[in-house]
């Protein structure tokens, strides 16, 4: 490890911190008396300091630097540094880029209010416990509408109030006069929902009313509304499910929705008789996606599900115990609890809802508070009749998302100042080319007067945080501090990575030399060549062992089986798609070899079962996968089986020649319950440890698991060949480079330590 990367690894930790405060550093000052001279440069002993509390535990983050033992470390980083800067690196373009990308993701922590995201996520945190039941109703006006068109809606809003409070049914209002487009269907009933599944201020207004009781005209982007709560409940946390799906299209015919019902009808029953769930979702399922993974689905929440589905599932109180088939809009299910869960700590969901906080509607809250908060830091001026002088390029294609302001008229925009931010001007052609840059087209009704002037307000609160971010080195000591460190860290990896790491990489006679002259360092211990399996119980343990015996290794994975007309071995359009999967399965997991089996029925002509095996191969190989991973086994008329139609298929297999693969299947109901290693083992293995150092199989029992170790032969100590330890001959070759390197350094910048200012620091 370089020890320019005591400085440069803390640029992610800097840039993603929550910016704690910390003392700014101080520029050298010719007065006070220098800890350390390098070249021409003094550095302070507050400079020293600054970079030692960041950085004594850079080398072992167990032990802790003394300050004269960081002193090298801190003297070599800025001799690399001023040899940069010697050489001009920080004027080039690509590091004034690399530097402005992150000055922008360090000062988006310092644009924002943090003391508000703070505030807005534990009330979203207080508000996720619980889920509400509300209906409401939309009167539409749009959000840039006419300052006339929003009172008449507010006012309508206000007597469609009075209607329900003298006792009209909310649900018959909502049908008949609601703009919501789903309230023709749903009568304004939204269910349950809970924080951040509507916008901030109706899940504001639906938290604060009481059950039974109406709200005020609510505004939001498209228009007011009346809020109803029904109930509210403790939340229900989350859930993940599997199902098995039988799809109905939205055009199906009444034949089509009633084959659908008897499909997964017979898939329950086969489940209720014992069924394997796995064999069943491959079989009936029609969720392509999900079947591939047993029928798993992500998990989710109150309001994140189709309604029926999401009752079905919170029903179940049993892991691996399933519903009756339910009906959604897609089509039918069957739903299998998975796992369940309560709602997590706050410490665990803060950074998620501090992140939703600032990306969801939440968003524009902060905007304002930080807006507001910059009107207040600096002297802002308007003037009022250069706006008013730009108010005849207004017109309707402002509400198109089509204007421009190119017409003849003899104003020079660019003269013209709109406003001033501490008095520098910001002029009107900035501020109409910002109007045609973001300009989008805005809902019926909406006002190109409104639409203008918000464009006015956002252009200057854009400016004011342009400002901010501008002078934030000298608004903050900590964003000065860190940028400054972030600056030295690109200059320190640039140069390092010519002068070290190319170098070390490309000089292959170097390293050789380097490795013929230090070959004691690079050896092998005494080691054992096999494998170690962990598992839960004995019963496993001797099930995966015999599927080690022979490669491949069988997995628990099939795919979906291509059922033939009889007398046909032609692929279809549909069992092309299905072939299709097999394609995916076998691309994704390159250890993967597939089993292809062919039968025929007795009535079947003999070549029918291998001419299928052989165009199933032929379509496979058109896709890339190679024949050595396709085993093909013709059964022809053997094994018949009880359902006619499955005497004309090709069935699927699936093994692996990796014995991860194996850990995986293994895994798939219960992560980490298996553990599969192979290699090289050392002696002091904690496990080998309790057996015989020899070749051959031993299980035992501890820590209440099950091993097997097959272990084939024991390797005595040896040296590595160069190409085995060229990796450590290479990380070891970087530090004699970077030692040559700051060596010549030294030379060119000569070094006097201020012995009593040392002192000083050391006591």
């Amino acid at each position: 490890m370089f020890k320019y990367s005591l400085i440069f690894s803390l640029l992610p930790a800097v840039i993603f911190s929550s910016c704690k405060t910390s003392a700014p550093k101080t520029k050298p000052v010719s007065e006070a008396p220098a800890l350390i001279q390098i070249g021409n440069e003094k550095f302070s002993s507050n400079d020293f300091l600054d970079a030692y509390s960041k950085n004594k535990f850079a080398s072992d983050s167990a032990k802790e630097l003394s300050p004269e033992e960081y002193l090298p470390i801190y003297k070599d980083a800025k001799i690399k540094i001023l040899e940069a800067k010697n050489e001009g690196r920080d004027t080039t373009n690509d590091y004034k880029q690399e530097i402005a990308s992150y000055y922008d993701q360090l000062a988006k922590n310092f644009l924002v209010d943090k003391a508000l995201v703070e505030k807005l996520s534990t009330e979203a945190y207080a508000r996720l416990k619980q889920e509400v039941k509300a209906s409401h109703i939309l009167i539409a006006v749009p959000e840039d509408a006419a300052p006339k068109d929003t009172t008449d809606a507010y006012n309508a809003a206000i007597a469609m109030r009075g209607r329900l409070e003298e006792g009209s049914d909310f649900a018959d209002m909502a049908a008949r006069f609601s703009k919501d487009p789903s309230a023709s269907k749903n009568k304004g009933d939204l269910g349950y929902f809970t924080a951040f599944q509507t916008v901030y201020p109706f899940e504001t207004a639906a938290y604060a009313i009481p059950v039974g009781k109406l709200s005020q005209p609510i505004r939001s982007k498209t228009g007011y509304h009346i809020i109803k709560v029904y109930d509210r409940r403790a939340s229900r946390g989350t859930v993940r499910v599997a199902h098995i799906m039988a799809r109905v299209e939205p055009n199906a015919t009444e034949a089509q929705k009633a084959a659908a019902k008897a499909k997964i009808d017979d898939a329950f029953k086969k489940l209720q008789s014992g069924q394997a769930w796995d064999k069943i979702t491959e079989t009936y399922s029609d969720d392509k996606q999900s079947s591939k993974n047993h029928g798993l689905l992500p998990p989710f929440g109150t309001g994140q599900m189709d309604p029926n589905v999401e009752e079905a599932a919170f029903s179940l109180t049993k892991l691996n115990t399933y519903a009756a088939p339910v009906l959604s809009s897609y089509g039918w299910h069957i739903i299998k609890l998975v796992d369940k869960k309560g709602l997590e700590p706050y410490s665990v969901m803060a950074p998620s809802l501090r992140q939703k906080v600032v990306t969801d509607s939440r968003g524009k809250i902060l905007e304002q508070a930080t807006a507001k908060r910059l009107r207040e830091k600096y002297t802002v001026q308007e003037f009022a009749d250069q706006f008013a002088a730009t108010r005849p390029l207004i017109d309707s294609t402002l509400i198109s998302g089509k204007w421009d302001y190119m017409k003849p008229v003899s104003t020079d925009w660019a003269a013209s100042t709109l406003f001033t931010i501490e008095k520098r001007p910001y002029d009107a052609l900035t501020f109409l080319n910002y109007v045609k840059a973001q300009q989008k087209p805005r809902p019926k009704g909406s006002s190109p007067e409104v639409i203008f002037k918000r464009f006015y307000n956002d252009f200057l609160t854009n400016r004011l945080f342009e400002y901010e971010k501008e002078h934030l080195e000298e608004s903050y000591p900590e964003f000065k501090s860190q940028i400054s460190e972030i600056r030295e860290g690109v200059l320190m990896a640039q140069l390092t990575e010519e002068n070290v790491l190319q170098r070390s990489l490309s000089d292959s006679v170097g390293q050789r030399n380097y490795y013929e002259k230090n070959v004691d360092h690079f050896r092998y211990p005494e080691r054992a060549l096999g494998t170690i399996v962990t598992a839960p119980d004995t019963a496993t343990l001797f099930a995966i062992k015999k599927a080690l015996t022979k490669s491949p290794y069988p997995l628990e994975r099939k795919a979906n089986e291509l059922i033939f007309k009889e007398g046909s071995s032609e692929l279809t359009k549909e069992q092309i798609e299905k072939l299709y999967d097999v394609y995916v399965i076998l691309q994704k997991n390159p250890d993967y070899v597939v089993e292809v089996s062919g039968y025929r029925s007795n009535s079947e002509a003999e070549p029918t079962s291998s001419d299928r095996i052989r165009n199933v191969v032929k379509y496979l190989n058109s896709k890339n996968i190679s024949i050595v991973r396709i085993l093909e086994k013709d059964y022809g008329s053997f094994r018949q089986s009880t359902e006619a139609e499955r005497n004309r298929r090709i069935s699927f297999q699936f093994y692996s020649n990796s014995k991860k693969d194996v850990e995986k299947a293994y895994n798939s109901e219960t992560p980490d319950a298996v553990i599969i290693q192979e290699g090289y083992f050392q002696k002091s293995n904690a496990l080998l440890t309790q057996v015989k150092w020899e070749a051959g199989e031993q299980v035992i029992m501890a820590n209440g698991l099950a091993y097997w170790m097959q272990i084939e032969k024991i390797e005595p100590a040896r040296v590595k060949t160069f190409t085995e330890a060229r990796g450590s001959v290479i990380n070891e070759y970087q530090k004699v480079l970077e030692k040559q390197w700051l060596e010549k350094l030294n030379q060119k910048f000569p070094v006097k330590v201020n012995q009593q200012e040392l002192e000083k620091i050391k006591r």
